[in-house]
C-alpha cells in the first residue's frame, strides 16, 4: 500500500536477477516509520529536499509507538531551576557511561534541546511549570535533573506528532515492505548503498527501489530473543545491514530488566517502588508461593531491593552484592529458567514477610530511603495497587487500557530484553561506514556500555536530524538509472529468488514462527544478561548451521510465512554477530559490566553474601569494538579501536560564523 494524496506514484520495470520487477527511484528513502524515520523524513523536507519517500514494514509496527514504562524518559539538556548545567558537562556524562565516542557525545549532548524544543512545538505533551520551563528529575547514571517524560507514552506521542508532519508534507509511505537486501556498488572503502529490494508483504513479490542515500531506522535487535520488551510487531533488520558490508559496533551491550509478558512493557519505576508480590508457580499455574525472601537477609532488604529496582532498572552485575537490586532478575531468571516455573507480580497484597497485623505495609521493617519516598508521596495505602494508583495513575490505566486490571489479576514477568546500546556503526553525521547508509535510531551503535536512562530517545532525534542535514548539504545527486540499478541489484535478487523458490517446495520443513522460538530460546540462554564461553562458542556453532540450513529446513506456502522466512534469515545473520562479538569480548578477559554477567551464578549463599561476580571494573571503557560480517563465509572480523576523546571544539563565534558561511560544516 502506498499512502500519499493527490500524486500518482507508478513504478518502472526493469531486468535483474533473471526477473522483472518494478523499481522505484527516490532520491533519499527512509526505512522506518518510528520516532527516528518521521524525524528524518520531516527534516530533510525542511531542509529542501523534497525527493524522498518512506519504506516500512508496517507504519504501526514498531517500538517507539509501541513501547514504554511506567514513566518513559527523554532525555534532554537541563532547561530548568538553579543548577548548573552545558553541553560539554551533559557529553561528559554519556562518555563516562564507557566505550562511546567522545565527539557522538558531545554531537548529542549539543543537537538536545534544539531536538527537544522541535518536538514541543510539534504538541509533544512535555510538561513546564508557569514560567515556561521544562522542569526535570532524575533518571539512572545522570548526575544532574535531565530527564523529563509524558508519562508512559512519551515515545508514542513523539511518533504520532511527528507522522502528522510528514502527513501534512504528503511525503510517499511504501506500507507493508519489508527490507530484504541493501544493494551496493564499489569495494573497499569506495562501496556505498544505492538501493534496496524489498518484500511487498501482501502479495509475496520483490519490489526494487533505487537512492542515492537511504535513512535506515529500523529500531533494536528486537527478534532475536525470546524474552523480550520489544513488541511483538517490530522484527530485525540488522541482520539485512550488516550483510550489505555496514560494520557493527559494541553490539555486545544490551541492557536486560523485568518486563510483563502477556502485554509486554518495562516493569520499571513505580511498579517496582510500590513494592509488589513476587509470586511462582507450577506452569498450570498450581503451588503458588512468594520466593524473594530466600534471597535476601531480612524481610526489609528484600522489600528495599524490590523499590530500588524502580530506579535501577536495568539488570547489572554491579548490584549483585548482598541485599543489591539486581538480585532480584537474578531470583526471577532461576525460577523461570532453571525450575521451569511462572513468575508473577501481585499488585493486589503487600509481600508476606512486610505485611503488618492489618495485612498492609509494615513501613517500620522499611530502610529509610524506601519509607521517605513512600511517605513523600503519599503512598502509605495499603496495597501495592493503591500506592501506584496514588504515585502514578496513568501507570495503572495503563494496563487496564490494554485489559488487564492489576486490582484483579496476576502479572506475568520475566527478565526481558529492553535495547540495545550497540548497534550498527556511524559517524557524527551518523553515516556507516557503508556510504550513502544512515543508520539512525535504536539501530544505530551510539552509546557504550552504560548510559542515562532516556538518552535513547534523545538519540532518535539528534542521529535522524544530523543525517538529514548532511544529506541537503552533501548527498543531493539523482539516484541510479534503471537499467544501471537493475544490474547492480543483481546478485542481491539472485539470492531472494533462490530463497523464495526453495521455502515454497521443503514439504517436509517447519514454518518460520516455530523455527524462529528455537532461534529466540538460544539466545535468551546464552546470549542475553547471563554469558558463558562454552555455552556462547556452542551457539555460534549452532547459528552457523541453522543459517547454512534454513532454505532447506523452512516451508512458506503463504506471503507473510514468506516474510517471515526472510525475518528469520535477519534473525540469524544477527545473532551470529552478536555472539560472535559476545564470545570475542570474553576472550579477550573482558569480566561482567552493563548489563550482563560473565560466568559464576551462584546463588547458593545470595542471602549472606550475595552472588559472586568478576567486574571488568572499566578495563575496556577506553575501547570499542568494531565488527565486520562476512556473510559468505559465516564469519566476523573484530577491530578494538581507541575510543575518540570529548573534542575541544572552536567556540569563538567569528571564525565558526565564517566556516558555517563557507559551507565548511556539515561535511
Amino acid at each position: 500500500m502506498i499512502r500519499v494524496k493527490n500524486r500518482q506514484i507508478t513504478p518502472s520495470y526493469v531486468q535483474s536477477g533473471g526477473c522483472r520487477l518494478p523499481l522505484y527511484r527516490f532520491q533519499t528513502i527512509v526505512v522506518g516509520t518510528g520516532a527516528a524515520g518521521y524525524n528524518a523524513a520531516d527534516t530533510l523536507y525542511r531542509l529542501g529536499q523534497e525527493d524522498i519517500a518512506i519504506v516500512t514494514e508496517g507504519v504501526k509496527m514498531g517500538t517507539s509507538r509501541n513501547t514504554g514504562s511506567d514513566k518513559q524518559t527523554y532525555y534532554k539538556l537541563t532547561l530548568a531551576g538553579e543548577s548548573g548545567d552545558s553541553v560539554r558537562q551533559m557529553a561528559q556524562t554519556l562518555f563516562e557511561g564507557g566505550s562511546m565516542h567522545g565527539d557522538i557525545a558531545m554531537t548529542e549532548a549539543a543537537m538536545s534541546a534544539g531536538c527537544f524544543y522541535k518536538l514541543v512545538n510539534l504538541g509533544v505533551p512535555f510538561p513546564h511549570n508557569r514560567y515556561g520551563e521544562y522542569v526535570g528529575y532524575k533518571t539512572d547514571h545522570d548526575p544532574r535533573q535531565r530527564a523529563t517524560s509524558c508519562g508512559p507514552l512519551t515515545s508514542r506521542y513523539m511518533t504520532e506528532h511527528l507522522e502528522k508532519a510528514v502527513e501534512e508534507k504528503n511525503i510517499p509511505v511504501f506500507d507493508g515492505y519489508r527490507v530484504v537486501e541493501i544493494v551496493t556498488s564499489g569495494k573497499g572503502e569506495a562501496k556505498r548503498a544505492v538501493g534496496l529490494v524489498a518484500l511487498e508483504a501482501e502479495k509475496g513479490t520483490l519490489v526494487l527501489f533505487a537512492a542515492e542515500n537511504i535513512i535506515y531506522g529500523v529500531g533494536g535487535p528486537s527478534a532475536i530473543y525470546q524474552s523480550s520488551v520489544y513488541p511483538q510487531s517490530q522484527t530485525c533488520a540488522s541482520g539485512t545491514a550488516l550483510a550489505a558490508g555496514a560494520r557493527g559496533i559494541n553490539v555486545t551491550e544490551s541492557q536486560y530488566g523485568i518486563a510483563s509478558t502477556k502485554f509486554r512493557w518495562n516493569l520499571s519505576g513505580t511498579y517496582q517502588q510500590v513494592i509488589p508480590a513476587y509470586i511462582s508457580t507450577q506452569q498450570d499455574g498450581s503451588e503458588p508461593r512468594e520466593f524473594l525472601d530466600e534471597y535476601f537477609d531480612g524481610p526489609g532488604a528484600m522489600a528495599d531491593a524490590i523499590f530500588l529496582k524502580g530506579y535501577q532498572w536495568p539488570f547489572d552485575p554491579r548490584k549483585l552484592g548482598k541485599g543489591g537490586s539486581s538480585i532480584v532478575d537474578m531470583a526471577v531468571f532461576a525460577e523461570t529458567r532453571e525450575k521451569g516455573r511462572r513468575v508473577f507480580l501481585d499488585f493486589r497484597r503487600n509481600p508476606s514477610a512486610v505485611q503488618g497485623p492489618d495485612g498492609g505495609l509494615d513501613f517500620s521493617l522499611l530502610g529509610q530511603e524506601t519509607r521517605e519516598y513512600l511517605e513523600r508521596s503519599g503512598a502509605v495505602q495499603g496495597t501495592p495497587v493503591e500506592r501506584l494508583k496514588q504515585m502514578n495513575p496513568l501507570a495503572y490505566q495503563l494496563y487496564r487500557d490494554h485489559k488487564i486490571d492489576l486490582e484483579e489479576e496476576l502479572l506475568e514477568i520475566a527478565v526481558c530484553a529492553q535495547h540495545n546500546n550497540g548497534g550498527l556503526m556511524g559517524n557524527i553525521w551518523w553515516e556507516s561506514n557503508l556510504k550513502h547508509l544512515f543508520p539512525v535510531g535504536e539501530v544505530n551503535g551510539t552509546f557504550g556500555v552504560y548510559r542515562p536512562g532516556g538518552t535513547a530517545l534523545n538519540s532518535t532525534q539528534v542521529g535522524s536530524t544530523r543525517a538529514a542535514q548532511f544529506i541537503a548539504e552533501n548527498y543531493t545527486a539523482p539516484p541510479m538509472e534503471a537499467e544501471a540499478f537493475g544490474r547492480a541489484a543483481d546478485r542481491a535478487v539472485r539470492r531472494c529468488e533462490e530463497l523464495i523458490r526453495s521455502v515454497a517446495k521443503n514439504q517436509n520443513g517447519a514454518y518460520p514462527q516455530a523455527l524462529r522460538k528455537q532461534y529466540q530460546r538460544r539466545m535468551d540462554l546464552c546470549g542475553a544478561f547471563l554469558r558463558d564461553l562454552p555455552q556462547v562458542e556452542a551457539a555460534i556453532e549452532e547459528c552457523v548451521r541453522d543459517i547454512r540450513e534454513l532454505s532447506a529446513k523452512t516451508l512458506a506456502e503463504t506471503p507473510v510465512q514468506l516474510r517471515d522466512a526472510f525475518i528469520n534469515q535477519d534473525v540469524l545473520y544477527t545473532q551470529l554477530v552478536y555472539l560472535s562479538a559476545i564470545g570475542e569480548y570474553i576472550r579477550q578477559g573482558g569480566g561482567s559490566r552493563g548489563s550482563y554477567l560473565i560466568g559464576e551464578r551462584d546463588l547458593s549463599r545470595c542471602a549472606a553474601q550475595g552472588v559472586k561476580t568478576r567486574l571488568d571494573n572499566g578495563a575496556f571503557s577506553d575501547r570499542a569494538c568494531e565488527v565486520a560480517f562476512d556473510w559468505e563465509n559465516l564469519s566476523c572480523r573484530f577491530q578494538w579501536e581507541k575510543v575518540r576523546p570529548i573534542p575541544q571544539g572552536e567556540s569563538w563565534f567569528e571564525t565558526v560564523y565564517n566556516q558555517y558561511l563557507r559551507h565548511e560544516v556539515i561535511r
